[in-house]
């Protein structure tokens, strides 16, 4: 399923992060820069999986919105090759103006959807998720991107689910008395994840009731023992220092996920460039 994102539902988060440019402090700059239209390549230096091209478009369109650019979304999701290039036209005063957000945005964007794509590729017959580790500001983009590599979200927010933490178990004192808190929160619909460190806490959520575990820095050895307790009905997520080099030692028959920080907070670099050619 394609997802349509409308300029109008980018606009605010765009207007945010425009202000950090400070291009209101300096009207006789920005309103002196020559609005001639001229041509651009867009310069893809890395291979890629591109996605983030609604949020691209938007930084231009913000500062005119009757710039059309709308045909680059036929690259979103779609993997290029280093040295591919496409031509776009914009006025010179937009292309300038919005420039540096566009391409931070666009190469944020893809370095997070061609990472999340080597694990995918790599783990097809697991859902590959990300978690709340992202960028303060940026995680509606980063979880995005995500979805464009073939991977799905976690929460979104700390309360879309109720996930017992560490924190919450010490607190609280121990895993039983922080998930009847949680309980008593009085949320029907609402799922219990428990993150998990060991078996006896595994049998310890088990009677409970609790059906969605995080396996927390557990060996493949120990998923293994997990998964002899597992109850039809339950959900395994694998969490823990799981990277491209170790990730398949990790698919293990009744291990329905793995999370993985890193497709967020530290994915290789994607290069992209815009650089003007020519007067229109």
């Amino acid at each position: 399923m394609e997802m349509n994102i409308s300029f109008a539902t980018i606009r605010p988060f765009i207007e945010k992060l425009l202000k950090e440019d400070g291009l209101e402090q300096n009207f006789n700059y920005l309103h002196n820069l020559p609005n001639k239209k001229v041509k651009l390549l867009l310069k893809f230096k890395s291979d890629a999986l591109l996605s983030g091209f609604a949020f691209f478009n938007s930084v231009f369109k913000y500062f005119d919105e009757s710039i059309d650019l709308d045909f680059l979304l036929e690259y979103e999701g779609k993997k290029i090759k280093e040295g591919e290039q496409v031509e776009i036209s914009l006025p010179f005063s937009v292309a300038l103006s919005g420039e540096r957000l566009a391409l931070n945005l666009l190469q944020h964007a893809s370095a997070i959807s061609t990472f999340t794509n080597k694990f995918t590729s790599l783990c097809p017959d697991v859902a590959i998720l990300d978690t709340r580790k992202t960028t303060p500001g940026l995680r509606t983009l980063e979880k995005y991107a995500v979805i464009k590599g073939g991977g799905y979200n976690h929460r979104f927010d700390q309360s879309d689910i109720w996930m017992i933490k560490d924190n919450h178990k010490v607190f609280f004192g121990g895993l039983t008395k922080a998930y009847h808190f949680f309980k008593d929160q009085k949320s029907f619909y609402k799922p219990i994840v428990a993150e998990i460190h060991n078996l006896s806490e595994l049998e310890e959520a088990k009677k409970c009731g609790i059906k969605h575990l995080m396996l927390d820095n557990f060996s493949p050895e120990d998923i293994k023992k997990a998964i002899e307790l597992k109850k039809e009905g339950m959900t395994y997520e694998v969490s823990g220092g799981i990277k491209l080099e170790n990730c398949q030692s990790y698919l293990i028959e009744g291990v329905d996920a793995l999370s993985i920080g890193c497709l967020t907070q530290n994915p290789p670099n994607i290069d992209i460039s815009l650089k003007v050619q020519s007067l229109l």
